[in-house]
């Protein structure tokens, strides 16, 4: 049971020190402050209010050299190449549910973009992005090039979505993206196959998988969109 709140005073010049015992969890952390002043504030049983203090506390805490505790990885932290050549940058998408797809022109799912494009269409405007992948890891079924590839894409589909340059999902050569996301989810994640599909939260976590024989209007697909949608 958390005890009676008690406070503590030690002497440390230019050093603010705040810990709270938390369900037996003790937090310590040092602060610069101004020259001379010393606190100890250590706390069982914290209030709302001294909870809030503490985080400001620990919000502001920064280590003894001055750095910062390393930012997440994100998916916005990753960067394609557009099948036009232009930079595509996830950052980009800040804000935005992304579905990225690895795509190839010559499956038996190549269908799919269809439905793909479908998804770009009625989602576009409440803040999803498709973003296809062309790869050619999968049985060579994306021999084209990015030329080759978009007008495909364009002549048979429509797409209207964005694109990146043919790019190796799986293996040592993978895209950085996918191994991260490999990493994130565990191998049973990876893509075995074309058209497997990662949904990205608008904050850049990843927010779920699909395999290839999910299509883009199973109720699994819609639903997990539905749930990350920003709007």
């Amino acid at each position: 049971m958390p005890g009676k709140a008690k406070v503590v005073t030690a002497h440390r010049p230019k050093i603010v020190v705040a810990a709270a015992a938390l369900g037996g969890l003790a937090i310590v952390a040092a602060a610069p402050q101004v020259a001379g002043g010393h606190l100890v504030h250590a706390v069982n049983g914290l209030g709302d209010a001294d909870r809030g203090w503490l985080g400001r506390i620990l919000g502001g805490w920064r280590s003894p050299g001055g750095n910062s505790p390393p930012e997440p990885v994100t998916a916005h932290h990753f960067a394609f190449d557009a099948i036009d050549g232009a930079a595509l940058p996830l950052q980009g998408y800040h804000g935005r549910a992304l579905l990225l797809v690895n795509t190839a022109s010559k499956c038996g799912f190549t269908g799919q973009y269809a439905g793909l494009q479908h998804l770009h269409e009625t989602y576009h405007d409440r803040g999803l992005t498709v973003i296809g992948v062309p790869s050619d890891d999968f049985g060579g079924q994306e021999p084209g090039t990015d030329v080759e590839i978009k007008a495909f894409c364009s002549a048979h589909f429509n797409v209207g979505f964005p694109m990146t340059t043919k790019t190796s999902v799986v293996g040592p050569n993978a895209h950085p993206f996918y191994r991260w996301a490999a990493n994130e989810l565990g191998p049973v994640a990876r893509p075995r196959w074309n058209f497997h599909k990662y949904l990205v939260a608008p904050d850049g976590r990843l927010a779920d998988w699909f395999s290839t024989v999910t299509g883009p209007s199973s109720g699994r697909m819609i639903g997990g969109i539905e749930r990350v949608l920003p709007r």
